[in-house]
């Protein structure tokens, strides 16, 4: 695939993204919470899925509900780049434990975007990626929609109910 090829969610491929997908339970609580990876020139999805294990085209929690595409020509040294930062990151990351709560997939996507400083940057975290994710990434389809946000959105129905009726 070129740089111009075309998202094709039929066939999970999403050249140049970053791909993100709900975590049951924790998702349900908190919706801007979920597993992310990162997304090679041909589309092929790479994520910190577990300690010492960076799945390739078989994301942890399912397939992607959002994907946010990044524009290669912020990338210095353009596609090869974008492919060598990805795959030494999947490397470097074959080596770590997984934690919750500082060493997880958005910082595998993190590293992936510092090793190739997108866009001129070198300071990208999990943080700064949950952000973007939830004002930047795109639903995909109506599918994407209703498993990001349907769990959250009934959790808030009940809390509701339970609220007006002990009130």
């Amino acid at each position: 695939m070129a740089a111009t090829e075309p998202i094709e969610v039929g066939k999970n491929r999403y050249p140049f993204c970053i791909v993100w997908t709900p975590i049951p339970l924790i998702t349900w609580i908190f919706p801007f919470i979920g597993h992310m990876g990162i997304c090679t020139s041909t589309g092929i999805i790479r994520d910190f899925a577990g300690s010492y294990h960076v799945s390739e085209d078989q994301m942890g929690f399912g397939d992607p509900t959002k994907y946010l595409q990044l524009e290669i020509s912020k990338v210095p040294g353009g596609v090869s780049a974008w492919d060598r930062a990805i795959q030494d990151a999947s490397e470097e990351y074959k080596s770590h434990m997984h934690n919750l709560f500082c060493d997880n997939c958005h910082s595998h996507v993190a590293l992936a975007l510092n090793n190739m400083a997108y866009p001129g940057k070198r300071n990208w975290n999990m943080v700064a990626l949950c952000w973007l994710m939830l004002f930047r990434g795109k639903h995909i389809g109506c599918s994407g929609f209703l498993r990001t946000w349907t769990p959250f959105i009934f959790l808030l129905t009940i809390i509701a109910v339970i609220l007006v009726f002990i009130a």
